[in-house]
């Protein structure tokens, strides 16, 4: 299937403006795994005929999990470079599917002077669903059990909680609910620049015990909308060695199958 991706420097050069930008995050960019959430998300935005670009090279990380880990020198830089990069194009609106990049983008940036509509993907495609653009079908997930994982930054710290649920629903699934969900949902334990180092000595990994709330539910399918979720929860299967029964994806992915 061929993509259909523009720049926004090839946008400028023929004088052109995107509805929307679509940032990718660095997960979305490099990690294999999230790429495939990356390739989902952009052919729903081609099949809708969607007017979007992504910055390319000109986007680095918005310095999240710099910030997180305790370098605000190093967060101040990546975000003053990255702010200079949008206000230079005139971006009004942001699109991205990374939780993290999306609590930074839309209220950490602001301090530093870059003002921007920013949308979570879950949002931007529960908006399409109900304004009956995007219509998808049961197809393979059709009366199928879905659980779906709260992201920290989308959920308690943002307060999205409706959206995700919506799509889910969307596809005529059965959603069934942790019984730590929405205001009370437990962390994958990546959050907070953990993702980037070893467990300190307990009991019980934090993703693990996550992923036995999941299984209780009798879902096969886990449905996150994080990257950094998305590993955590893949690990946590892994772990208990349930990988062939039971699968993790991204919102995008479970869309873009059933087009």
């Amino acid at each position: 299937m061929e993509f259909q991706v523009k720049t926004m420097a090839e946008m400028a050069a023929n004088g052109e403006s995107p509805d929307v930008l679509f940032w990718v995050g660095c997960a979305g960019s490099f990690d294999d795994r999230y790429k495939k959430v990356t390739r989902a998300f952009v052919k729903i935005l081609n099949h809708l005929n969607i007017k979007f670009a992504v910055l390319g090279t000109e986007e680095s990380c918005t310095g999240d999990p710099a910030r997180r880990a305790g370098n605000e020198f190093t967060f101040q830089m990546l975000a003053q470079q990255n702010i200079q990069v949008l206000n230079g194009y005139e971006i009004k609106k942001i699109v991205t599917a990374c939780p993290h990049c999306f609590n930074t983008l839309k209220n950490e940036y602001p301090e530093l002077g870059g003002n921007y509509e920013v949308l979570h993907h879950s949002e931007f495609l529960q908006g399409l669903v109900n304004e009956g653009k995007l219509k998808v079908t049961g197809g393979d997930f059709k009366g199928r059990k879905i659980t779906y994982h709260d992201s920290c930054y989308l959920g308690r710290a943002n307060e999205i909680y409706e959206a995700p649920r919506d799509l889910i629903k969307a596809l005529d699934a059965e959603l069934v609910e942790m019984k730590r969900c929405k205001t009370n949902g437990l962390c994958c334990g990546a959050g907070g620049a953990q993702m980037f180092k070893e467990p300190e000595k307990g009991k019980k990994d934090i993703n693990v015990e996550r992923i036995e709330d999941a299984l209780e539910t009798g879902s096969n399918t886990v449905a996150v909308a994080c990257p950094f979720c998305m590993v955590m929860m893949s690990d946590g299967i892994k772990n208990k060695e349930k990988e062939h029964e039971v699968k993790v994806f991204d919102l995008a992915e479970l869309l873009a199958e059933n087009l």
